[in-house]
C-alpha cells in the first residue's frame, strides 16, 4: 500500500505489486483496473478535467477536510521507484498493451516511511515531467505548489527541502546519473497475478506513523 498521509489522516491509499526491494530502493507496479481510495474531489477533477476542482486540493489539505471514495486506475501501466530518505519518487508511465514508454514523472514528496502494509508519504504537489528518452523536461503544477505554500500546507522547511530536491533531480537528469543512468525499466504485469486490493482499515493512521 502507498498511502498519502497528512495531519493524522489518510488522503489516498493505493495497492501496488512489489517488483523489487533492496531495503533502500523499493520498486512497485500499478496497472489499469486496480481500485484504490482517493479524495472524491481529486477523482472528480480527473474525471471531468475541471481545473477549479483540482485547485481545491491544497485548500482541503490545509483545512484537514477530506472525503475518500473508490477510484479505479485507467489507461497506463506505472512502475514506481521510492528511495529511502529522498524527497522525490520516480514514476514510469507506459502504454499497457505494447509497453511503449509514455512519460516519466519525478514526483516531489515527503520521504517514504515504511509501515507494516507498505509506505506512507505525502505528495507536495509539484512534479517534473520528463520525456521517455530524457531529452526534455518541464515542471508541472507549480501553481498548486505556490497555493499550498500560501495556505501553509507546505511549510518553509518543506519548501527548502523541495528546492534542494528539485536541483538534485535536475542535476542527476542532466548528467544521466543516479536513477537516470539506467535505460527505461520496461515492465508489464503478469496476467495471472491477482489484482492488488485495499485492505480493511487502511484509511486509519496507526500511532507513530509519519504524517
Amino acid at each position: 500500500m502507498v498511502r498519502r498521509v497528512h495531519a493524522g489522516k489518510v488522503w489516498s491509499a493505493q495497492p501496488h505489486r512489489e517488483i523489487s526491494d533492496t531495503g533502500t530502493v523499493l520498486e512497485l507496479g500499478y496497472w489499469p483496473g486496480i481500485r484504490s481510495l482517493a479524495p472524491t474531489t481529486r477523482a472528480a477533477a480527473l474525471r471531468t478535467g475541471d481545473d477549479a476542482i483540482r485547485k481545491s486540493g491544497p485548500q482541503n489539505l490545509a483545512a484537514g477536510t477530506r472525503d475518500l471514495g473508490p477510484w479505479a486506475w485507467q489507461h497506463t501501466v506505472v512502475r514506481s521507484r521510492f528511495e529511502t530518505g529522498e524527497w522525490f519518487s520516480l514514476h514510469y508511465f507506459q502504454e499497457p498493451r505494447a509497453g511503449e514508454p509514455l512519460r516519466l514523472y519525478v514526483n516531489f514528496e515527503k520521504p517514504a516511511v515504511r509501515t507494516r502494509i507498505g509506505i506512507d508519504t505525502l505528495d507536495l504537489l509539484v512534479d517534473l515531467v520528463v520525456e521517455p528518452d530524457l531529452s526534455g523536461y518541464a515542471f508541472k503544477d507549480e501553481d498548486e505548489y505556490d497555493h499550498g505554500r500560501r495556505l501553509g500546507f507546505i511549510t518553509n522547511h518543506d519548501h527548502r527541502l523541495v528546492e534542494q530536491a528539485r536541483e538534485r533531480a535536475r542535476g542527476l537528469l542532466q548528467t544521466r546519473s543516479g536513477p537516470f543512468a539506467d535505460p527505461w525499466p520496461i515492465w508489464s504485469p503478469d496476467p495471472a497475478w491477482p489484482e492488488p486490493e485495499v485492505p480493511d482499515g487502511v484509511d486509519h493512521v496507526a500511532a507513530g506513523t509519519a504524517g
